[in-house]
Formats: structure tokens, C-alpha cells, sequence
């Protein structure tokens, strides 16, 4: 029996900064980027007298790290323990078991059912962890070669590279600080810890997710992909030890969204213990009011998402957060002003985009024919395509849209001028500029908290080639990540195999 799952990146195209606070909404879209879970028992039969040992196996491997976690995980407190000193655990990768296995105990009542959990459990469980190449940065690797920074050098490269990690570096007291693996900011632990959550949840029988995606899928898979939430959320919050706003766990469950958090109340319980899965305290977090809103959407058609990594250093979005939750103290009555100014063109951009959604369903030739036309011409120019009155709604909500996202920007620069931070720095303003200059481009922004880390564009059309053009004329690397609407999914089987099938045919296709 093998279960493989996965789950999607994200992209926080408008709500940075007001997300961590109920009830602003955050605009999120997941993403083509996923993580892989694949689980499988590590002993094909049970061994005599399994049960009284009181303890069972369990195996993480990560081949893209080149990494093998072995533990022991005690039956009674569903707690893991690595067996070798030598070894490394990833944290989310363990709350995510820990939280996952007390979780298919508190909800399983049916006695046939927790007797194959038992069986399940005893087994062993080998956990194997994939990520998509655009969760990480290969730019250091791309410029040392020589290469250009186009996507068809990062095309180039075999599905799940190997890692490699930031050089070591004196952390300033004679000791080197531990190097860490260079991301993109899709939300990888996210990301990973709703893969392994809903692999483990569904291997054990605490939900069933065969219908997900299908037209057949009912409230009953809806409960269950709430069981995976709140698992999930719960398990990622322990690991990075704090109660953050949850949207890019939102996202890899649920996919992309309109998201109002959840009160960080509700997971109070599984804070004060550390993270210790006690029965009860994880049957309370399964069974709980969680308060999260997250209405669905997704971008209009015929649009197309596109990320770019500048290269121009990281930016800590912890100690960004921090500087804008001290400028609100100091100043509260502009930063009060700024965020309401702010929720309000977020609201507008929500209500245009879920408006050309609408349209594009209403009117299809005409939604068609103007945004093919659109993409081909500067912004300045689309009033010229519409010749009657669904074109000319169709052409005014996509200015509505463009003019919100730039009021939205215009604010985020305040605000980051106010608390001494770069959201939207000067050397990105003025390539998102020329962006959003551009032929065929709607918006052109920092995503989340902004820094230096990223820049996305919304397209019209077939327009991101141009712009993926231009970027990387710029320095700028585009990156092959797309929108994808869809949550966790259950996959037919090890990506590896069907990534392998596919580089084949592209090959014998070019």
C-alpha cells in the first residue's frame, strides 16, 4: 500500500501586513509549485509481540537533500525520537507526524478501522519528502556557469534537483552558522507540511480523499479536507513556534483564495504544551470553531501569473513585520489611516478580478476578444479595443483592477517608508514600473511582506513571454511557476516517475 499527496506553493498577491490581523483578507493564489508525501509501510509483515515494545518505526527520507531521518515513535504519546545522534529532524516534517498519527487516533472510532491503524502504525511508516525545483533558488548556480537567467536554462534542469545550500558564514562570535537552503518564498514548509499531513491522514483512515477534484466529492470530503487544515495549521505553528496568520497553509489545503485568519485562540491548547500531541489536545483542535474565511477564487481567464527572483539579496519577513507592528505603536492614528486606505483597494482589486471572472462566464466571445486584444497593447490603449457594452465593462474592470493595484502599491511604499523598511524598494518600483508599462500587463508587484526577495506580474494573453524577456534583460530570473487553482491532491502515483516520462517526450517532441 503506498499513499502519495501533495500540495501547492503560494503566491499573496495583495493583503501583506493586514492578513496577520482578523478580519482583513488576504488575496492568495496557489500555485504549480507542490510538494510531494509518499508513504508507505517500511515492514511488510508485523513482527510477534510488536505491540508490547510499545514503540515503532519510522523513516523520513529527503533524496533531494541527499537526508535520512530514522526514528522511534512511541505507540503511547505518539511522540518521535531519532536514533542517532548524528541525524537531523525537520521539524515541520515531525509536527506534522506527531500531529497527523494523534490525529487518526482521536477521530477513529469504528473498531475495524483502529484496528488497521494499529496494523498501519505498527508496520512503520516511511515517509519520503519531494519538492518542485521552483521552491528553490538556482540563480548562484545558473550565474557561475555563465548561463543566461532565462526559463529555459531552469527547463534545462532534471525534475526534483539535488540541493544545494548557502555557503557557511561566521555569525559574528568565531562560530558558523548552520547554512540554509536558498528558496524562492513559495511557502516550502507549508507546502510540505500539507503534504505529509493529508499523505499521513488518508494512509491511516482518518480521512478519505478519493474524490477530491471530482464532481462526486461531497461535504463528507469537505470535513476531511478541514481535519487536514486544521492538522496542518496546528503542526506548522508549532514547528516555527509562533501562531502566524495560517494563509499559506490555507492555501496548499484549500487552494488559491480570498483568506480572513483564523483567532490565534483556537490554537492555545497546542501551544501551551509544546506541541506534545495528547489525545485531547489534538481531539480539541480537530473538533474546534475554526474561524478562517476563505472564499474561493482563482485569477480571471486567460491570465497568467509570473514570478521573477531579482537576486538583490533576502529580506526577513519576521523582523519586517516586527518594524511595521512598532511603527503601528508609535504612530497609530497615520498607520491606522494607511491600512484603511490599504484594505479598501484590496477590497476593489478582489471585487474587479472576481468581476472579469464573471464577465468571462457571461460573455465569453466578448471577454475573448478583448483581452486578446488587450495583450498586445500598452494599457493606455485598451479603451480603443471595446466596440460595444460588454467589451467596454470588460476593458474599464481591467483598469478598475490595474488603478487598485496601483493605489495598493502607492500605500505599501508609505507604509514601508514609515517603518524604515523596503517593501517595495526603489530598484524594484522601477522595474515593476516598466512592468506594468508594458504590452499586455494587468498588474506588477512584490508579493507577501515585499523586500528583495521576488517581483509577480499578472499577464494578459500570451504577454509574459515579452515580460519574461525583459526581466531577464534586467537581471531579473523568471521562474516557471504558474497559478493552479487546486489544494491537495491525491497523485496516481511517485512524481519521479512521471516527471521522468515527461522530460522523455519533451525531448523527443523538440
Amino acid at each position: 500500500m503506498e499513499v502519495v499527496a501533495s500540495a501547492p506553493g503560494k503566491v499573496l498577491v495583495a493583503g501583506g501586513y493586514l492578513v496577520l490581523e482578523r478580519p482583513n483578507p488576504g488575496l492568495v493564489l496557489s500555485t504549480s509549485a507542490r510538494f510531494y508525501a509518499i508513504v508507505r509501510p517500511i515492514h511488510d509483515e508485523l513482527s510477534p509481540g510488536s505491540w508490547a515494545w510499545g514503540w515503532t518505526d519510522v523513516k523520513v527520507t529527503s533524496p533531494q537533500l541527499s537526508r535520512e531521518a530514522t526514528y522511534k515513535l512511541s505507540l503511547k504519546h505518539t511522540m518521535l525520537q531519532l536514533t542517532s545522534a548524528r541525524e537531523s529532524g525537520n521539524p515541520f516534517v515531525e509536527q506534522a507526524i506527531q500531529f497527523s498519527i494523534a490525529a487518526a487516533k482521536a477521530t477513529i472510532t469504528d473498531k475495524e478501522k483502529k484496528d488497521t491503524l494499529d496494523k498501519l502504525l505498527l508496520q512503520g511508516l516511511s515517509i519520503t519528502i519531494l519538492g518542485s525545483n521552483d521552491f528553490y533558488s538556482y540563480r548562484k548556480q545558473i550565474e557561475a556557469r555563465g548561463l543566461p537567467l532565462s526559463p529555459e536554462v531552469l527547463l534545462s534542469l532534471p525534475p526534483f534537483c539535488s540541493i544545494t545550500f548557502n555557503s557557511e558564514v561566521a555569525n559574528g562570535t568565531g562560530e558558523t552558522c548552520k547554512p540554509e537552503v536558498a528558496k524562492t518564498g513559495l511557502g516550502s514548509s507549508a507546502a510540505m507540511t500539507a503534504s505529509v499531513v493529508t499523505a499521513l491522514l488518508h494512509y491511516l483512515g482518518a480521512v478519505n480523499l478519493s474524490c477530491l477534484g471530482q464532481s462526486s466529492s461531497d461535504s463528507a470530503t469537505e470535513q476531511d479536507l478541514d481535519l487536514v487544515h486544521a492538522i496542518a495549521q496546528s503542526a506548522h505553528c508549532i514547528a516555527q513556534g509562533k501562531i502566524g496568520s495560517g494563509f499559506d497553509v490555507s492555501a496548499a489545503v484549500y487552494g488559491s483564495q480570498c483568506y480572513t485568519r483564523f483567532s490565534p485562540e483556537i490554537l492555545s491548547s497546542a501551544q501551551v504544551t509544546g506541541g506534545s500531541c495528547l489525545p485531547e489536545v489534538v481531539a480539541d483542535i480537530a473538533t474546534g470553531r475554526w474561524d478562517h474565511e476563505k472564499k474561493r477564487f482563482c485569477l480571471p481567464p486567460l491570465m497568467c501569473l509570473l514570478l521573477g527572483e531579482p537576486g538583490t539579496g533576502g529580506s526577513s519577513t519576521p523582523s519586517m513585520v516586527g518594524s511595521v507592528k512598532k511603527w503601528q505603536k508609535s504612530d497609530p492614528e497615520k498607520s491606522k489611516d494607511t491600512w484603511t486606505k490599504l484594505g479598501m483597494a484590496n477590497s476593489v482589486l478582489e471585487k474587479q478580478l472576481r468581476n472579469l471572472n464573471k464577465l468571462a462566464e457571461d460573455h465569453w466571445e466578448a471577454y475573448e476578444s478583448v483581452v486578446r486584444s488587450c495583450s498586445h497593447l500598452t494599457f493606455m490603449k485598451w479603451t480603443e479595443v471595446a466596440t460595444n457594452e460588454h467589451e467596454e465593462l470588460i476593458v474599464r474592470s481591467l483598469l478598475a483592477a490595474r488603478d487598485a493595484f496601483l493605489e495598493i502599491r502607492l500605500h505599501m511604499r508609505e507604509m514601508g517608508v514609515a517603518a524604515g523598511i523596503p517593501i517595495e524598494p526603489e530598484s524594484q518600483t522601477q522595474l515593476l514600473d516598466a512592468t506594468m508599462n508594458m504590452e499586455g500587463v494587468l498588474l506588477a508587484g512584490v508579493p507577501g511582506a515585499g523586500g528583495f526577495d521576488a517581483v509577480f506580474s499578472v499577464t494578459l494573453g500570451e504577454a509574459s513571454g515579452a515580460v519574461a524577456n525583459a526581466w531577464s534583460s534586467a537581471g531579473v530570473l523568471p521562474l516557471l511557476v504558474r497559478e493552479d487553482s487546486r489544494g491537495v491532491s491525491l497523485e496516481a502515483g511517485d512524481p519521479r516517475t512521471r516527471e521522468v516520462s515527461t522530460a522523455v517526450s519533451s525531448i523527443q517532441i523538440n
